[in-house]
């Protein structure tokens, strides 16, 4: 069943639906797996009982995704499955209730089989905690795996499950997926419904989409996440692919913005080398100034963060007991934000009004960055201090490259570029335009049949 395994989720559905092979040899080989895999990187948690599991796949199930095994990001909360969120605080939580997307995900056929792990409320982008500790890199296992859908991107890279969700807020769907040389795609903001939320209007920098080994995958869950929510006033589901070839883009190749990026010279390199790829499909590439202040964009993108987290975990951090149980960066974000003046919050929110009101003027077709700035660091960090002697402030500075899109939630697919010199993966994030998903996910598309190191998987 390895062939089976290796295959993208389309593939299995497709083996599904003609009875190539039946849900349970599907749940079986899904299962044999982890337990090979699982124990070596850690990126599957609250892994259910396999009897069950097995009983479920011989069940009478019906959607697009029949019968296809599916492990749930941890934030996420999923009925009668522990939910821990990656925190002490709830690693005993059961959840009577399927968030939102799980319900979907669940209507849609698929068979939730645990959870992939994430790092402490999803803050950093390096997956570890105190419940489930650190997930580890399948190409070097002694470098972190990125985060936060650290143990979802793992999952998918190790052949342990061929279609996992995941989150974005600072770069959590396309980090991981650059270290995993797999996609990771952030959807435009307002596809996939925050409906259930306590607040529905203020926050819109953080979103779920889908990671996949495959574009196509991607679209596949997208599709399934992206369902028109009355109850969001920013949804505008669902999602609908273009049947177009992209012809003579142009396409802006941002770099390390004008030197503002400290970022690994051979990442830029890698990223030169796949921007050939796109030119060799007929597109231009451009390499224009900054367009507009690396400084003004962090400045409003850490303001309008640490408003959001300091919000969100105020009565933790208000409770001595639960406070001390708090992860360091998740206390200095709510102190952060705690402290924030009204006319901070909205100089921040006019920062990204002006960098959006460029973005959507722009005279670029798509916008290119690298998906990370270094190559995975050992696991024993808690972050890189340092890049290229130049010291990193704050624990999530050196992620600085995904804030142009995460700010004013445009598309953004991290796509794979090849490996470093660990044997460790990189990738490139592709940006559109603001609800011109199908574009960017037909350029990555058309990349990805141009490139040859997508089936370089991890050696167990």
């Amino acid at each position: 069943m390895d062939e089976i395994l290796d295959s993208d989720a389309t593939s299995q559905l497709q083996k599904l639906a003609s009875k190539e092979i039946s849900p349970r040899e599907l749940m079986e080989a899904t299962l044999d797996r982890i337990e090979k895999v699982n124990p070596k990187v850690n990126a599957i948690v609250s892994l259910q009982n396999r009897e069950e599991l097995i009983l479920k796949a011989e069940s009478p199930l019906s959607g697009p995704l029949k019968g296809l095994p599916i492990a749930i990001k941890d934030l996420e909360e999923t009925k009668g499955i522990t939910t821990t969120y990656g925190s002490p605080l709830f690693k005993n939580f059961i959840p009577d209730f399927d968030s939102n997307m799980v319900s979907r995900i669940k209507a849609a056929g698929a068979i939730v089989i645990g959870k992939t792990n994430v790092p402490e409320f999803g803050l950093g982008s390096h997956t570890y905690n105190p419940v489930f500790g650190k997930t580890l890199n399948p190409y070097n296992l002694k470098m972190t795996c990125g985060g936060s859908s650290g143990g979802a991107s793992v999952a998918l890279a190790t052949r342990m499950v061929s279609l996992a969700d995941g989150s974005d807020m600072m770069g959590s769907l396309r980090n991981p997926a650059a270290w995993g040389n797999i996609f990771g795609f952030r959807p435009s903001s307002g596809l996939v419904s925050k409906g259930g939320s306590a607040e529905v209007f203020f926050n819109q920098i953080s979103t779920s989409g889908p990671m996949a080994r495959s574009v196509r995958d991607i679209e596949l869950l997208l599709g399934i996440q992206s369902k028109l929510d009355p109850t969001d006033p920013h949804s505008y589901g669902p999602y609908k692919t273009t049947s177009k070839t992209p012809k003579n883009l142009k396409i802006g190749w941002l770099g390390d913005w004008g030197g503002s990026y400290a970022t690994d010279p051979i990442i830029l390199q890698r990223c030169r080398e796949a921007l050939k790829v796109l030119e060799d499909n007929g597109h231009h590439i451009i390499e224009p100034s900054p367009l507009f202040s690396a400084e003004a964009l962090w400045s409003a993108w850490t303001t309008l963060r640490s408003w959001s987290m300091s919000e969100k975990f105020r009565e933790n951090y208000n409770n001595p007991l639960e406070k001390k149980l708090l992860k360091p960066a998740v206390v200095w974000e709510i102190e952060k934000g705690l402290a924030l003046t009204p006319e901070e919050i909205f100089e921040a929110s006019k920062i990204r009004s002006d960098w959006f009101r460029v973005t959507a003027q722009m005279d670029f077709d798509t916008l290119v960055l690298p998906s990370t700035q270094v190559f995975p660091f050992d696991s024993e960090l808690n972050w890189p201090t340092k890049i290229l002697e130049r010291e990193m402030d704050t624990y999530h500075r050196w992620m600085e490259v995904v804030i142009p899109a995460s700010l004013t939630g445009l598309p953004a697919i991290s796509v794979p570029i090849g490996f470093g010199p660990e044997n460790t993966p990189a990738g490139m994030q592709l940006i559109g335009h603001r609800r011109h998903d199908a574009n960017i996910l037909a350029l990555a598309k058309q990349y990805e049949q141009s490139i040859p190191f997508l089936d370089m998987k991890p050696g167990f």
